[in-house]
């Protein structure tokens, strides 16, 4: 198996609990179709995923539990969200720090419906100031659509900042939580987002295929994005507009929906400031051994909150090759070339060359950290 550093694109090693969970629905004969029956394997599987309804929803500081709506991961949820509230007309502006999964949505929002777009552009490590998102604002802007951190470079966005500039200008927060979930503490109404999408698979330590939003906003809907089977009201055209049947229709995953909630409770047991402190740790560590080598060059900025990622190149070489040498001699595994975040590369002049991305969690040991180190340091000598 790999030296696995690649824990930004998927949690490698999960919990024995949530496979054990996983493995359950699936082998049991004891979960049926959540809330399509009245006997006891459609009522366990009912009455599971309602209190993994509950518990994600407490987890992300969400109130109201119904308004946890369960998808497939966090590209669905932003299409949802970004799709199902922009208009004719509206315009909305996002950042260079994106991924894909904000920008794509938009990009076919502008294509499709008519919006309006901006992009505020971040710095020269990839960070955007707050004044430049709040001067973007024109009178029909409907909504900031943000990651709470970049999968590039791994550093945290200011979401009271980005909240409050909301708040003040009445506009929709649509947060991109695919790198936060689970590394650092989100309470969505203490911060006052309204829409927060999130996966699963990543630092929850869930299964892959399992994601969600914490809808708070009430006012506009999201519109339906699907319809179809909802166990209710079988004799109406119209699906159900309460949540969360609103975005919900068909089969829920439950396997994955119960092998999530494994991996939050597991979050909870050991506590999710002491698992940032373990993974932080590790990114810390990496950088702090190698920052001073100048064959190396490193992006983001290091002095501000960010998660445990570590973006580098070797000077002149692409990260494509980088990353084959590590996999290859060293059975590293790391995530090169562009993460689907295009206009960081933009911003950070990597278009051509990549970036190296070591991403790091708290499965991983320090054995693996220093092997790492080593072998960077190795691959140093040879240029």
């Amino acid at each position: 198996m790999s030296y696995y550093f690649d824990y930004g694109a998927t949690s490698l090693k999960k919990p024995k609990e949530v496979a054990d969970k996983v493995y359950e629905v699936l082998a049991s004969a004891k979960y049926a179709n959540a809330s399509r029956g009245s006997y006891y394997e459609a009522n366990n599987a009912f009455r599971e995923v309602f209190m993994a309804r509950n518990d994600i929803a407490k987890f992300f500081g969400l109130k109201e539990e119904d308004r946890l709506v369960f998808t497939n991961n966090s590209t669905e949820s932003l299409n949802i969200a970004i799709l199902g509230l922009l208009n004719k007309g509206d315009h909305v502006i996002t950042t260079s720090m994106e991924h894909n999964s904000v920008l794509r949505p938009i990009y076919l929002a502008h294509e499709t419906i008519g919006c309006e777009y901006t992009v505020v552009k971040g710095d020269k490590t990839g960070m955007i100031d707050y004044v430049d998102l709040e001067k973007a604002i024109q009178p029909n802007t409907k909504m900031i659509a943000i990651t709470h951190s970049s999968n590039v470079t791994g550093n945290i966005v200011d979401l009271e900042k980005v909240v409050a500039i909301c708040k003040k200008h009445n506009l929709i927060s649509v947060v991109d939580a695919s790198q936060t979930a689970g590394v650092v503490p989100i309470d969505v109404d203490k911060l006052g987002v309204d829409v927060l999408c999130f996966t699963g698979h990543k630092s929850l330590y869930g299964p892959q295929g399992i994601g969600g939003l914490c809808v708070r906003l009430k006012e506009p809907e999201i519109r339906r994005y699907k319809v179809g089977g909802s166990g209710v009201r079988t004799f109406d055209k119209v699906h159900p507009g309460e949540y969360p049947l609103r975005l919900e229709a068909g089969t829920l995953n439950t396997s994955g929906i119960l092998g999530l909630h494994e991996g939050v409770k597991y979050i909870n047991k050991h506590g999710i400031d002491n698992l940032y402190k373990k993974q932080i740790d590790f990114a810390n560590k990496f950088y702090n051994e190698l920052k001073d080598l100048d064959c190396l060059e490193f992006y983001g900025d290091f002095t501000k909150d960010r998660t445990a990622v570590v973006a580098l190149n070797f000077k002149g070489i692409s990260a494509s090759d980088v990353a084959d040498v590590l996999a290859e001699e060293y059975d590293i595994a790391v995530r090169p070339g562009a993460h689907c975040a295009p206009l960081m590369h933009e911003v950070l002049g990597t278009q051509e060359q990549g970036i190296v991305r070591f991403s790091f969690s708290s499965m991983n040991t320090e054995e693996e950290v220093d092997y790492a180190i080593k072998a960077i340091k190795s691959i140093a000598k040879e240029i």
